[in-house]
């Protein structure tokens, strides 16, 4: 894993993004702790998808830049990016008949050269990531025989064996079952723990307010707050109310009984808020 001396991690500056002539984020400057596990949370449709893309130059901003280590994401190489930085898309394509073992020794490519398809460690890798992952089980399986939670972690997989200091993760536990969603979670906690900065889209709340370290809370393409959980939704009636101002939800904030995080408790609706269904 490449380390800077002065490590600076990501930063956005003032970033406008758009889709055709339909601005999504506007104005969006954002820096995030290094070595930290950051979730991006918020309602569907806010910008949190186009934000990570956009840190992760699958998008190019309008207006405005991204920063890497106090570099300019355009002035990096692809293959240096890919060595500093790694990104799981939402749905990323699935390869023609590739296996499980092939699509992980796919994070090595930043790592060779056209003369030098393997380097040391590389196996070493491939198999740490597939245990950590639980797939080494089927790595000689094709990857489209697999169900839709199994090649999830494929591809998480492959974004281990790239071994990159920074880690981009768009719905990372999407499809999955919720054993493995807590596995992939505690997985983000690990790399931060080795050193990485991790960044992660998630629609559960609470999931990222018991594992994330930083959250970012987003609404209608900007960063309305930041911090840590018990910063953002664990003073009093604070965290409730940020929660029905963004997501518009009442709530109560309470203390996950195995944590102590904040757990946002939704208040029970009457009957006729819902009103009703005809047959």
């Amino acid at each position: 894993m490449t380390q800077n001396l002065e490590q600076q991690g990501l930063c956005a500056e003032n970033l406008v993004v758009g889709y055709g002539d339909v601005p999504v984020l506007s104005g969006l400057s954002l820096t995030l702790p290094v070595g930290a596990f950051t979730a991006i949370v918020g309602p569907n449709g806010c910008g949190k998808s186009t934000l990570v893309r956009t840190l992760a130059r699958t998008l190019r901003p309008r207006e405005g830049r991204v920063l890497l280590d106090g570099r300019p994401l355009s002035a990096w190489r692809p293959k240096q990016l890919a060595r500093e930085l790694a990104f799981l898309p939402q749905d990323p394509v699935l390869p023609d008949g590739v296996t499980v073992r092939s699509l992980v020794g796919r994070g090595r490519h930043p790592y060779h050269s056209p003369l030098r398809q393997w380097v040391p460690g590389d196996d070493e890798a491939i198999e740490r990531a597939m245990r950590l992952t639980g797939v080494a089980e089927y790595e000689d399986a094709a990857l489209a025989e697999l169900s839709g939670g199994q090649r999830q972690r494929a591809w998480i997989a492959m974004i281990l064996a790239q071994e990159t200091p920074h880690v981009l993760l768009d719905e990372p536990t999407s499809f999955l079952d919720i054993a493995h969603q807590i596995d992939i979670l505690y997985l983000c906690r690990d790399m931060t723990a080795a050193g990485r900065s991790v960044v992660a889209v998630l629609h559960d709340l609470n999931q990222a307010a018991r594992y994330a370290d930083h959250l970012v809370v987003m609404r209608h393409g900007a960063v309305c707050a930041q911090g840590s959980p018990e910063d953002i939704l664990g003073g009093g009636d604070a965290g409730a109310d940020l929660v029905r101002e963004v997501f518009d939800l009442s709530c109560e904030v309470a203390r996950d009984p195995q944590s102590g995080t904040p757990m946002i408790v939704p208040l029970a609706r009457a009957a006729s808020d819902y009103g009703t269904v005809e047959g």
